[in-house]
């Protein structure tokens, strides 16, 4: 027997009758509508595990952990990306490894029994199958997903999104993130429900409650001094160099208090103004072009559809199609683009100096 879960009511099926929100206020494509309803769906999972008791984790192989969330939202979307784009390629985190794995039978179970929930009815072999449509590498056109980013702050009760990109020749075309626990003043409040957040290329970035039907267009903010600049970085001391930013961050001679948080709910907070800088440096023990594209390409073009920029810490643009990682950048520097080129200038100058 499987673990029961009490979950709200599953979405309608996407199909070719309901796929769409009619309510979008912009030209969009059948491709921004699916990224939509699979985002949903992936918050819809994501949220009665995160308030339950079964948010346990499983260990991978480099020591990260996967929960039960995680298996179901790239199980489910892999799903759905086959039934309305069969010809589509996806990337995304998670590999069903470890679920095969006799002691992990019970969780394996527990994972079907979502995917039964909330899409149709499957074998752990099928949504196994389904998982793994994820390990593939990018192709001329794909799908790149990170199902629960910020797992460590998903088990920790912090901020986690559900962030799914749309790539056609090393452009990123259509993203969308679900927030769970940011407001329509794209702050940290774990009381109102959350928003989805939309972008399309040339399209702009849109902003609705997760239970709600109005949009309004994101926009960056227009913060031209750095010493009022507030600035993001990953809550996890192991995710970045921490000596290295405060140093960047004295540099900028920024008097404003840091917003340590997990995961790409950062990108929204820049793309809805609510803060302006954030510099992913290299870690201890993560050699530079090691981030992985699903940590980023959703994130990057909200940041750049509400007028921000992105780019590597040399100032050169992310390449999403060297593998599944930015093999050939050094790092990620994401503004609202009027403090870009100050804060790679202090960058090579505090690396320079730094030896």
């Amino acid at each position: 027997m499987g673990i029961q879960f009490s979950l709200v009511s599953p979405l309608a099926l996407p199909t070719a009758e309901n796929l769409g929100d009619p309510l979008l206020p912009f030209p969009h494509s059948p491709e921004l509508d699916f990224a939509l309803k699979a985002v949903e769906t992936g918050v819809e999972i994501c949220i009665p595990i995160y308030a339950g008791t079964h948010q346990g984790a499983l260990k991978k192989i480099d020591a990260s952990p996967v929960t039960i969330a995680d298996f179901s939202v790239q199980a489910v979307t892999a799903a759905m990306l086959a039934d309305r784009f069969p010809d589509d390629v996806l990337v995304a985190e998670e590999s069903s490894a470890v679920l095969r794995e006799a002691e992990n039978a019970y969780t394996l179970q527990a994972v079907t029994d979502v995917f039964s929930h909330h899409y149709r009815q499957a074998s752990p072999e099928d949504v196994c199958g389904w998982i793994d449509r994820g390990s593939s590498n990018p192709q001329t056109r794909f799908w790149v997903m990170d199902p629960v980013d910020g797992t460590k702050g998903f088990l920790r009760g912090g901020q986690y999104v559900v962030a799914l990109a749309l790539i056609e020749a090393g452009e990123i075309m259509v993203s969308a993130l679900g927030c769970p626990h940011l407001d329509e003043q794209l702050q940290p409040n774990f009381e109102d429900g959350g928003v989805m957040l939309l972008a399309e290329r040339s399209g702009g970035a849109w902003l609705r409650p997760v239970k709600g039907a109005v949009w309004r267009r994101l926009q960056v903010s227009s913060q031209r001094q750095t010493e009022l600049a507030r600035a993001a970085h990953s809550f996890e001391p192991t995710h970045t160099n921490h000596d290295l930013l405060r140093a960047l961050l004295a540099e900028l001679g920024t008097n404003m208090e840091t917003i340590p948080m997990d995961s790409q709910a950062k990108y929204a907070m820049i793309a809805g103004g609510s803060c302006d800088l954030l510099y992913r440096l290299t870690s201890s023990g993560r050699p530079p072009g090691a981030e992985c594209i699903w940590d980023h390409a959703a994130g990057a073009l909200m940041v750049t559809e509400a007028g921000g920029r992105i780019t590597d810490l040399n100032g050169e643009p992310l390449d999403f199609m060297q593998g599944r990682t930015l093999a050939v950048n050094e790092g990620v520097l994401v503004t609202n683009g009027i403090l870009h080129d100050a804060a790679l200038d202090v960058y090579r100058r505090v690396t320079e100096e730094a030896g």
